[in-house]
């Protein structure tokens, strides 16, 4: 596996994201999605990565930028024949040493409450990652849980 620079001109990139907001937005309800769609992506504070196995694309990953040496998991997405084999294991840590590397003393994420999930949040507790209060422009919502990790501890 390896991670490179997301290439918004992709094709392959522009169908996972696709299927990335079509399975979050039908997961989540209305009002409580926040997953980013490409122009969004594009944004100057995130930084976006496709993690590939060869000419394979395995998943997609960004890192926003917040005031305050605070960053944000965005669009995380392992393609579904991929899952439960490590790919977002190193998505997630290559968004981890991005974020410690451009400084940042804090990562943070929303993710959904639904049962849909239920993954990705044991996947982040796996990383390190503790339930927090909402964060950045986020409100309180029954249908998000939002986590952080400490990066000058982890």
């Amino acid at each position: 596996m390896h991670i490179l620079p997301g290439d918004f001109g992709d094709p392959r990139i522009i169908a996972l994201l696709s299927t990335h907001l079509a399975r979050a937005r039908a997961q989540t309800a209305a009002g409580s999605a926040h997953a980013l769609d490409l122009s969004g992506l594009q944004a100057p504070d995130i930084r976006f990565w496709a993690l590939w196995q060869e000419e394979e694309l395995l998943g997609l990953g960004a890192l926003r930028r917040l005031p305050d040496r605070h960053g944000e998991v965005k669009s995380m997405h392992i393609a579904e024949p991929f899952r439960g084999r490590g790919a977002g294991s190193a998505m997630l840590a290559h968004i981890i040493a991005a974020a410690r590397s451009d400084g940042l003393a804090r990562l943070s994420l929303e993710t959904g409450s639904w049962d849909y999930f239920l993954p990705a949040r044991r996947l982040y507790a796996r990383h390190g990652f503790v339930e927090c209060a909402p964060f950045g422009d986020y409100a309180p919502d029954p249908n998000s849980v939002f986590m952080t990790l400490d990066l000058r501890k982890a």
